[in-house]
């Protein structure tokens, strides 16, 4: 998403961030399949695991989740939040609507042509709906 952001010039309307529900991995780099996919594709990412926390919720964040349980789990710890979907629901094939985790399955790449569908979408939708 950073990078799209980028590309697109709104490195000064849009700031990017990523933090995960569950605290087991804070402080840990990206797997390093998530990071050879990302190299591959010019990405670079220097970034460390942390988790989500209340002022991340401001009402006018957009709050991207990756699949249902964690839409769930955003819902039952913060309440409901104006801006909360999941980024396949901006994708052309939304599939299940769920980004399955390449740690299980290992296939980083069909994961990463999943999630910058998604984020190409959801950058659209950002623009359109904050009219930049």
């Amino acid at each position: 998403m950073q990078k799209l952001v980028n590309d697109a010039g709104l490195t000064a309307q849009i700031t990017v961030d990523s933090a995960g529900t569950g605290s087991w991995h804070v402080g840990e780099r990206a797997h390093r399949g998530t990071r050879g996919v990302l190299a591959q594709h010019g990405i670079q990412y220097a970034g460390r695991a942390r988790q989500v926390a209340d002022a991340d919720m401001n009402p006018h964040h957009y709050i991207v989740a990756m699949d249902a349980s964690n839409m769930s789990d955003l819902r039952r710890r913060f309440g409901d939040h104006p801006r909360l979907y999941r980024l396949l629901d901006f994708a052309t094939d939304k599939g299940d609507g769920d980004v399955p985790d390449p740690y299980y399955t290992g296939n980083f790449a069909y994961v990463y042509q999943l999630v910058a569908e998604g984020c190409r979408g959801l950058l659209q939708y950002i623009r359109q709906q904050e009219g930049i």
